[in-house]
């Protein structure tokens, strides 16, 4: 999987390759099946593709951008660089991505790969001014990460996260952030499909993903997806391209996921997910049939077996992989839970207690 956080010794020459190729550098996007992972600089605004139906919603792009941009930062990453070969020592590189703030207390939403292996980070506003910050907890399983910036109030505008379950294929979207380190870039473009499944930094699937062909390229990384009414309906976070550069398939996580993960991590530092230890498939009628049943986890030690199929998780019914997947994201670590399976032809029941799902 590969995400888009910036590198800020690559600007340079991405911002070359960029003028001369016409688009700027992406990687692919993997995605993984089952609950648990399986094989599978100078400021400038631009505003680009503004489309009918990105301008159609109650506010104009214009309209918008003046009244979030204020909201949204762009982020400097420090962290430890590889050691040398001559001496084996540790030097330091710089990464960086986008984001925007959360609320008035300071703390600002962002992708956890932005800020994965931070040893400083440096938050700078729109107005140019740059203030220290310090990670409050991150989420490998969802790339959700919040940032804690020491700015005065004056400079904490809050976008309102919107409700991503109501938003439809065709709406205007609008994405903001600092692609190759341009801040307060602004493309615009629609949400292409919903419910598209991602691959998170520690490779298993986030889901409800929102694609958009809204230009998003390294360094957006963090940034807001904006509805036209300026609410946040998700955060940038992938592009899936085969020639590195922007082909017009992103993708953001929805703000759904976005506020209950962000809210978890100002609470508590951190995000528990539940883990039932199994790599899954569509099975070929209805169901969820289990492809792989991992050693030591929660499915061992219940005695699933690879072949079975699920086909409900307590009263819901189970229809696909997918199904499955949600179910158990919905629960908690500890809870227990009983699956009714399909062995051989028989119908069986089994009663697992769920675990916590690694970070890694």
């Amino acid at each position: 999987m590969s995400t888009f956080k910036n590198s800020r010794a690559a600007v340079a020459t991405a911002l070359a390759a960029a003028a001369l190729a016409g688009a700027g550098g992406a990687a692919a996007v993997a995605t993984a099946i089952g609950d648990d992972p399986i094989a599978a600089p100078a400021r400038q605004v631009t505003v680009t593709n503004a489309s009918a139906a990105a301008s159609s919603g109650s506010s104009t792009v214009g309209q918008i951008y003046k009244r979030t941009s204020a909201a949204v930062v762009e982020i400097t990453v420090t962290s430890a660089g590889q050691a040398t070969p001559l001496d084996g020592s540790q030097g330091t590189q710089q990464a960086q991505g986008s984001g925007f703030v959360y609320d008035t207390e300071g703390h600002v939403i962002t992708n956890q790969h932005v800020v994965d292996g931070a040893e400083s980070v440096s938050v700078r506003f729109a107005n140019g001014k740059t203030y220290s910050a310090k990670v409050v907890g991150s989420d490998p399983s969802t790339d959700i990460a919040v940032i804690d910036v020491e700015a005065p109030a004056s400079d904490l505008k809050p976008i309102e996260l919107a409700d991503s379950s109501a938003v439809e294929v065709g709406d205007g979207v609008i994405a903001i952030g600092s692609p190759f380190g341009l801040e307060q870039t602004v493309t615009t473009g629609i949400v292409s499909a919903l419910h598209r499944q991602i691959t998170a930094p520690n490779n298993f699937s986030i889901d409800d993903a929102i694609q958009t062909d809204a230009a998003i390229n390294h360094g957006n990384s963090g940034g807001p997806l904006l509805g036209m009414d300026g609410d946040v309906v998700g955060v940038n976070s992938q592009i899936e391209s085969d020639s590195g550069g922007n082909d017009g398939v992103g993708f953001a996580v929805p703000s759904n996921t976005v506020g209950s993960i962000a809210d978890a991590l100002i609470s508590d530092g951190s995000v528990e997910h539940a883990y039932l230890g199994v790599a899954t498939e569509d099975a070929s009628s209805s169901g969820a049939r289990l492809a792989e049943v991992r050693s030591g986890t929660p499915a061992a030690k219940s005695n699933l077996r690879s072949g079975d199929v699920v086909t409900k998780l307590d009263d819901e019914t189970v229809t696909s992989a997918d199904e499955l997947r949600r179910l158990v994201d919905s629960k908690n670590p500890g809870d227990s839970v009983q699956l009714t399976i399909v062995r051989g032809g028989k119908t069986l029941t089994v009663n697992v207690t769920l675990g916590t799902r690694p970070s890694a």
